[in-house]
């Protein structure tokens, strides 16, 4: 799979050539920080598929959490478009969002961390759903 996505004012560029690894939605309350109340809509790809091709991204990781995750926006307009964790080694979360099709995502494999969903957070049905992260 080809993709390309990037920033809302167009500063930061990316292109993926690779298969997706997984998609999710994260309703962690570090996610539901990072977007902007709702669940973290990612799909995950092989680091190496993902090269920047305009720009460079800022990155940033909490210096209080013994491995946080790095998250990689732009600096200009403040969308975030990939989220590196030790949780994921060897993947690039990529934020739906920031795709130019967004439609390549579908449905999301799983959702995780449930116990920490808003009321308002929706999962389409017949979605495989995990209290924390899945075993």
């Amino acid at each position: 799979m080809k993709a390309e996505g990037g920033c809302y004012c167009g500063a930061v560029r990316y292109e993926i050539d690779g298969e997706p690894i997984g998609r999710a939605m994260c309703l962690c309350r570090e996610c539901q920080h990072i977007a902007g109340g709702g669940p973290n809509v990612i799909i995950a790809f092989a680091e190496n598929a993902l090269r920047y091709t305009k720009g460079k991204p800022a990155e940033f990781a909490r210096p209080d959490l013994e491995t946080p995750a790095r998250r990689q926006f732009c600096a200009n307009c403040g969308t975030h478009l990939v989220t590196l964790s030790p949780r994921a080694p060897g993947a690039a979360l990529v934020k739906v969002g920031s795709l130019d099709d967004p439609g390549i995502y579908g449905l999301p494999d799983y959702a995780l961390y449930l116990s920490e969903a808003q009321p308002y957070h929706v999962v389409p049905e017949n979605v495989p759903t995990f209290d924390k992260r899945p075993g």
